[in-house]
């Protein structure tokens, strides 16, 4: 049995590497910690991240301005009604001199992915998407190439509200280990935003972090310390996003159509190691729990038209849960 270590160098190292990475974005990113935050967590997990928010947020600076910091391969594809899934993974050409076949890839071939305004693309390419996401590899012509390592997309969406947008298919959406909702900057951060965009260059960024340091900081989270008072609460959580009933929580039946999947506990568990890992403990609280919830679970709760019909949101729902599952 693993025993809790209060503070393991481990994971003092792992926050020195994420205060070097926040620094260097704040050369250029003004506020947003939460979504820098949940971008690290992403990074230093290996889970894909979903940045929603109106056009103008900083979504696509941060994400590359992230790639920027680290020593890894960066391609962004800019999602439009007209892209076709070839775009996206690649293609097999022919060759006449030779008479054969040889595969081009695309740009899904990165360390670092940005899918920029996926839900601008018709679902046969975001679909595109799915073996890659979860499987880390892409098959061409019958052949399977794998991505390389590490292999990270953070795609940003506009909210579905607005004109020319596709809902993501519930399977993709699933595959996000995250999804953020980013919000407007508050007046002190506009004004600074506004001083240093006045006409001058974006600050340059140097490459802080390696591929390495990554793994290195994944086996640490992995290993940090969980008792088995917090597995059952985050167990306890997702459960009651499928039998409310269960769990005190019977007015919320109605609301839910679909509970969160089992990858909501494996990633809860994950992103609450990671949460306290970021903080320099060697074991996970109840805290890193809640603090990290709404983002692994509100686009795996899929609401019913009564909950619609009522202006209820998955994050309402979310909350709901935190307030009434007894914590341990």
């Amino acid at each position: 049995m693993v025993e809790p270590v209060a503070v393991s160098p481990g994971a003092v190292a792992g926050r020195n590497l994420a205060q070097r990475i926040t620094e260097e974005l704040h050369k250029r990113v003004v506020g947003q910690e939460h979504m820098i935050e949940r971008l690290l967590i992403g990074v230093l997990t290996g889970g894909h991240v979903l940045l929603e928010g109106v056009p103008g947020l900083a979504k696509t600076l941060t994400v590359r301005s992230l790639a920027d910091t680290l020593h890894a391969t960066f391609e962004r594809i800019q999602f439009t009604p007209d892209l076709l899934p070839a775009d996206v993974v690649g293609t097999m050409i022919y060759n006449q001199r030779t008479g054969e076949f040889s595969a081009r890839k695309g740009p899904i071939f990165a360390n670092i992915v940005l899918a920029d305004e996926i839900n601008r693309a018709p679902p046969k390419v975001q679909s595109a998407l799915l073996e890659a996401m979860q499987e880390h590899q892409v098959t061409l012509g019958g052949e399977t190439y794998p991505l390389p390592r590490p292999f990270l997309v953070l795609a940003t969406q506009n909210p579905i509200e607005q004109e020319g947008t596709y809902p993501l298919p519930e399977a993709q959406v699933d595959r996000f280990m995250l999804k953020l909702r980013v919000t407007y900057p508050d007046r002190a951060a506009e004004k600074e935003i506004m001083r240093r965009m006045s006409g001058q260059p974006l600050a340059d960024l140097e490459p802080v972090a390696t591929p390495e340091d990554l793994f290195a900081a994944r086996a640490q989270i992995t290993e940090l310390y969980m008792d088995e008072k917090i597995a059952d609460y985050i167990v306890d959580i997702v459960q009651a996003t499928r039998a409310p009933a269960d769990y005190h929580l019977p007015q919320l039946a109605s609301l839910i159509e679909y509970g969160a999947s089992p990858r909501a506990t494996i990633y809860l568990a994950l992103c609450a190691r990671a949460h306290a890992f970021l903080r320099g403990r060697g074991y996970v609280l109840p805290d890193d729990v809640k603090a990290i919830g709404a983002d692994v679970l509100r686009h795996r709760i899929i609401t019913s038209f009564e909950a619609e019909a009522e202006e209820v949101t998955s994050d309402d729902i979310v909350a709901r849960i935190f307030d009434t599952v007894p914590v341990p």
